[in-house]
């Protein structure tokens, strides 16, 4: 398993990403001991210096970890075809205890590196970096994150065996079943619907006050991630039957399929693009009134307002295009 292109390379990308934050933390230890912005020293000067080159290498680690969430999810698909029960990333994600796990700390660090991007952004803008032991700090908090998703998903590949029979999306997304995936299968598509409705409301009037007052953008943070779980609840619950044409496949890994047009591109991308933006906002809004992000942090934080709620508006438009292009009627059944 291990000589797979795909699986050799999310394991490089991983155990790469992990060198250099654990080299980047090393770091963090002396800025955090060592900073004062107003000392001339030579130690002064050369964190100075260091910390662009840190900063540099940190961002490109969580760009690499954003690509890599997309090709593990590609690569659970394509290897679903070499396990006996799999029919989709399900499958694959069940072979063992690992799979799961490891899906979720990517998501984890895909949005945490997105919120220590958006802050060491804002603190290089000023002059004075005001939150350069904040943002290090934040940093030295990720490392045992990303070691246990390296460590993780080495388990994951080793522990592969293609002898196991493995229980795929119909066993595990179905309303007969037990767990949470059941739970969310059977929630009945008016309620999920409702529920996604709301939460589009809410997120968008909290991203309008935000955008008026300059004021609430904790909230906004919150009320977008609240919107990301309705959503995914939405999909497995609803959305996914339109687009499957199906009434009982609730799948939400299926549709990333080219047999389904790929849809779950459409909606996932702006989806978890928009809770990222969001959280960025959301991270640096205790900071405002540091003087020398007064001027930095409202306009950041209304970009990234802007760009979240333009995000959401591409997920909203795309989960009403395939529910009314869909051949599937459930209005006499569950309606």
């Amino acid at each position: 398993m291990l000589l797979n292109p795909s699986i050799l390379a999310l394991l490089v990308v991983s155990a790469t990403v992990l060198l250099l934050i654990a080299l980047a933390s090393i770091f963090a230890l002396r800025v955090i001991r060592h900073w004062d912005i107003h000392s001339g020293s030579e130690l002064q000067l050369q964190l100075e210096r260091r910390t662009y080159l840190i900063s540099t290498l940190v961002a490109y680690c969580f760009l690499a970890e954003l690509v890599a969430l997309l090709l593990f999810i590609y690569n659970a698909e394509q290897m679903s075809s070499q396990f006996v029960g799999a029919m989709c990333a399900t499958g694959v994600l069940n072979i063992n205890a690992y799979g799961w796990p490891v899906l979720y700390l990517k998501i984890g660090l895909f949005f945490a590196g997105a919120a220590w991007l958006t802050l060491n952004r804002v603190d290089n803008q000023a002059f004075d970096y005001p939150l350069v032991r904040v943002k290090y700090a934040l940093l030295l908090s990720l490392l045992p994150l990303v070691a246990a998703e390296f460590a993780l998903l080495l388990a994951f590949f080793l522990n592969m065996d293609p002898d196991v029979i493995t229980s795929c999306c119909g066993s595990l997304f179905t309303p007969e079943g037990k767990g949470v995936a059941a739970e969310i299968s059977g929630i009945a598509p008016a309620d999920a619907l409702a529920l996604l409705g709301a939460s589009a409301l809410l997120v968008t009037g909290a991203g309008l006050h935000h955008l008026r007052s300059g004021r609430g953008a904790l909230l906004f943070a919150g009320s977008n991630l609240a919107a990301l779980l309705i959503a995914l609840i939405a999909i497995v619950s609803c959305i996914a039957l339109y687009i499957y044409e199906h009434p009982h496949h609730h799948c939400p890994f299926c549709i990333l399929k080219g047999g389904h047009g790929f849809m779950g591109y459409y909606l996932y991308i702006p989806l978890f693009l928009a809770t990222a933006l969001a959280l960025g906002s959301g991270i640096i809004a205790p900071f405002r009134n540091r003087p020398s992000l007064a001027g930095i942090i409202p306009a950041v934080s209304r970009r990234h307002t802007l760009g979240a709620l333009a995000s959401l508006l591409i997920f909203y438009l795309v989960a009403g295009y395939a529910i009314l292009r869909s051949n599937l009627s459930m209005l006499t059944v569950w309606w």
